[in-house]
């Protein structure tokens, strides 16, 4: 969408706007690339989703027409900017005009004012100065503003904590740049020496004959060379050191956000991008440090060496070397700003590209029984081919602005040559003079010339650091707020009191639930797919937060307690278990490290896992495998609940444990729960009504989030309602057909409702 490009506040306008609208769940509005990613809802379909869209997108525009009428600003980062308006084309071609005329009728003067020494600088100066301005002008648009409100650059961001290791490793390339520049000089005066005799100003010194003085600059050019080695081995050192000191700390920092990040804003991002921040862009963050610091001071030393050099030696010729500068300075900010959007579009085309290799990984099993590992070739075939392809024009782009730069540095040289030759002829200027002019400015201007890629990799990291960014915008959980909850002090009494809940986008799934788990009992929440089971389970857990109505843990808002003591007090076995690739004995251990090898091999014998566990070669320590693929799915299931029995929590959740392992396993599960489960709160839910029949309550939970029954086993058989029906379907009575023999399907789902 054009109206988008370098317009962040309508970005984010429209992403509040479309966030408000039923059926969508998740907006990201970028105005770098003026794409819009609209998330929702399944049932919405092409059209529906469109029209929201162009509803949303009419009234914003008008808004932001009718209150902000100033202009756009282009982002650095984004496309090329809108056509300038006619008359501001206008002005610009008068100006050019008018210059072009003043210098056709005063070219001469013109000349003879641009050698003098003071007025190159000064317009040199003038020019980056107006340059940089500019471009910093654009990109401030789209860095992250600090508590005052002051724009931060990226740059600024990465180096604040560490502006002193930062300084001795910038103080050490600035040293090694300077004696390199010796280095060069000392090796053109031994040059002229032997051709010119004896060099004044090491006679004026008291260094006096040809030989003694060659003999000198032979040993300073020497210990010229062990300082630039010396030091440019120590700079390395330390701008490496630097790089991987930032890089640790931001991957620490980072993966602890992602650890305090809520499920339901975790579940919003992709595991592949998440894991592709963690390593690729803060791997980049690294690697800039590396290299990039290090050639940008020596492109600054040698600036610096320049200027004093010119104007104490040949100030008339100062012009030739400085005016290539502002070109220069330029043509890195205009690659700047377009190479943005590649590298923002080069990044989504390669976090793709992870998100199906990890999809197609770890289903493996799925791709090989529905042979379509072909498919998958030629799928990813594709999309390294369209990411090849969407590469081309950047690195096309790159090559050319570093030889354009490479070429305009270049061509100072012949025109010093030039002049400073014609200047020597006339007798102006002296050889000795001249010669290290001849150097200097080579030396600067190949540095000049790599502040192209300098730019790149700098671009590269901005991009990566933005990436790193939007993790750490997302809220974290609150774990250090809230009423401490000691444990020996919690009775285990859970009740929802009329909650309600919606996923966003979506229609309630819950509304109005009530219901009580007593301490000490076993409740039971059964029902069909999509009745909202595990929606309980994530609230009680606190992954998700109720819309109205409160949970009370012992007669107390679980919001008031403190998020890491009500997670600990509830031992939650999920449906599909989770193994580290670890060892058994790790997996157990897994949020209780100090668990002795006694307390470890107990929580497997109650768990009905110590007798295969004790069969294996290396007995618990086995390694599982990633995701425990090398145990069964009763075997895992046995061990996620080995855990929480380690774990010794006054209430267990239970959310669909058994329904994924044989008749035998979920023998062994119901004997394991009823030993540990006594004089604690069990809340189990359920899709096997067998697994629930003992429980001391059953809540029944309809299409619609509500509680349709209650009562034992027993009571809600001889009341004959839907528990009734279900268990007799499932128990394979009246005739029923075995396939039939789990909860019906309606033949319609209430308007509205969306199965989860």
């Amino acid at each position: 969408m054009d109206g988008l490009l370098g317009n962040p506040a309508l970005a984010r306008l429209l992403e509040l706007t479309l966030a408000k609208a039923e059926g969508i769940e998740d907006v990201r509005a970028n105005p770098v690339t003026g794409s819009v990613l609209v998330r929702h809802d399944r049932g919405l379909a092409p059209r529906a989703v469109a029209r929201i869209v162009t509803g949303a997108v009419l009234p914003v525009a008008q808004h932001t027409a009718d209150h902000q009428p100033a202009p756009r600003v282009a982002l650095p980062d984004g496309p090329k900017p809108r056509p300038a308006a006619p008359r501001t084309t206008a002005r610009r071609l008068f100006a050019v005009g008018a210059g072009a005329a003043l210098l056709a009728g005063c070219g001469k003067a013109c000349l003879t004012l641009l050698a003098q020494p003071l007025v190159s600088i000064g317009l040199a100066a003038a020019a980056t100065a107006a340059v940089v301005r500019n471009a910093w002008r654009r990109s401030a648009q789209r860095h992250p503003r600090d508590p005052q409100g002051h724009h931060v650059s990226p740059l600024r961001q990465l180096i604040g904590p560490y502006k002193r290791q930062a300084g001795q490793a910038a103080l050490l390339s600035v040293l090694c740049q300077t004696f390199e520049t010796f280095l060069y000089m000392s090796a053109t005066s031994g040059l002229l020496l032997l051709l010119r005799g004896e060099n004044a100003a090491l006679t004026a010194l008291g260094i006096v004959g040809t030989g003694t003085q060659l003999a000198f600059l032979a040993g300073a050019t020497a210990l010229a060379s062990l300082a630039v080695v010396g030091l440019g081995y120590a700079a390395g050192i330390a701008w490496r050191n630097l790089g991987q000191t930032i890089e640790h700390d931001w991957r620490t920092r980072t993966y602890a956000q992602v650890q305090r990040l809520s499920p339901a804003d975790l579940e919003g991002e992709r595991t592949s991008r998440v894991t592709s921040v963690l390593t690729e862009d803060i791997g980049q963050i690294g690697a800039f440090f590396t290299r990039a610091p290090h050639e940008a001071m020596q492109l600054v030393t040698s600036v610096a060496l320049l200027v004093p050099a010119f104007l104490l030696l040949a100030p008339r010729l100062a012009w030739v070397a400085f005016a290539p500068i502002p070109l220069m300075t330029w043509l890195s900010f205009r690659y700047h700003e377009r190479a943005v959007t590649d590298h923002v579009r080069s990044g989504e085309r390669r976090a793709r590209m992870g998100s199906r290799i990890t999809d197609t990984l770890q289903a493996t099993t799925t791709v090989k029984a529905s042979c379509t590992e072909e498919y998958e070739t030629d799928l990813m075939t594709e999309q390294s081919a369209a990411h090849r392809a969407g590469n081309r024009g950047s690195d096309r782009s790159a090559v050319t602005q570093d030889q354009i730069m490479r070429g305009t540095t270049m061509a100072a040289l012949p025109l010093t040559m030039m002049l400073g030759g014609r200047a020597v002829l006339s007798g102006s200027l002296s050889v000795t003079k001249l010669s290290p002019l001849l150097d200097l400015p080579g030396q600067a201007l190949w540095r000049l010339s790599r502040f192209g890629a300098v730019t790149d990799q700098y671009q590269h990291t901005v991009t990566a650091v933005e990436r790193v960014q939007r993790l750490h915008a997302l809220p974290v959980e609150p774990h250090t707020e809230g009423i401490p909850l000691p444990r020996q002090r919690i009775r285990g009494g859970i009740a929802l009191d009329r909650v309600s809940y919606a996923y966003p986008g979506r229609p309630r799934v819950l509304d109005e639930v009530s219901i009580d788990f007593p301490a000490g009992q076993v409740t039971a929440i059964v029902g069909p797919t999509g009745a909202g089971k595990t929606t309980i389970a994530k609230l009680l857990m606190r992954f998700r937060h109720p819309d109205l109505g409160r949970i009370l843990l012992d007669g107390t808002d679980v919001r008031d307690l403190a998020l890491r003591d009500v997670r600990r007090a509830i031992g939650y076995v999920p449906q599909e278990p989770f193994l580290f690739d670890a060892t058994i004995a790790d997996n157990i251990r897994y949020g209780t490290p100090d668990a002795g090898d006694d307390q470890l091999v107990a929580a497997a014998r109650t768990a009905g896992a110590h007798s295969f566990i004790a069969a294996l070669p290396e007995g618990y320590a086995t390694r599982v495998g990633e995701r425990g693929v090398a145990l069964s799915g009763g075997q895992r299931q046995r061990i996620a609940l080995a855990r929480t029995i380690l774990g010794d929590p006054p209430v267990v959740l239970l959310d669909e444990a058994t329904s994924a392992v044989d008749n035998e396993t979920e023998a062994v599960i119901q004997h394991a729960l009823r030993t540990f489960g006594r004089n604690r709160t069990m809340i189990v839910i359920a899709h096997r009504l067998t697994t629930v029949r003992t429980a001391d309550r059953i809540h029944v939970l309809d299409y619609g989030g509500v509680v349709s029954e209650q009562g034992t086993h027993d009571e809600l058989v001889l009341q004959g309602g839907l528990y009734a029906t279900l268990w007799k379907l499932q128990a394979g009575e009246d005739g029923a057909d075995p396939a039939e023999r789990l909860w019906p399907v309606p033949a319609f789902i209430p308007a509205g409702r969306h199965p989860r």
